[in-house]
């Protein structure tokens, strides 16, 4: 105990340890609202990634779209229904996605 006593009166630690717990708990920008922010930045930046794919995707099917007449005719086939003179649709539904 005697030779912890001058580590603990030493006023440059004590200054050391008092400005360490400041910084951690109490200052504007803690410790633990850093960790807050780097985490919030990380999801942003995977939904960035994928808002960006899906743009990327959504870009590649305008292209094929305004460029060829096959494509064109499947998105109105898939999207809109739409069938050639003679043909039957069958529509197939899931019975587990209507459940829900």
């Amino acid at each position: 105990m005697k030779k912890a006593i001058p580590y603990l009166t030493n006023k440059y630690l004590i200054a050391a340890i008092l400005f360490i717990v400041w910084m951690l708990f109490y200052d504007q920008r803690d410790y633990f609202q850093q960790k807050e922010r780097r985490d919030e930045l990380k999801k942003l930046e995977l939904k960035k990634a994928y808002y960006e794919q899906e743009i990327e995707k959504t870009k590649k099917e305008l292209y094929d779209l305004q460029n060829s007449p096959a494509a064109i005719e499947k998105y109105a086939r898939e999207r809109y229904l739409m069938k050639k003179d003679g043909e039957d649709i069958f529509i197939f539904e899931d019975s587990s996605a209507r459940k829900n």
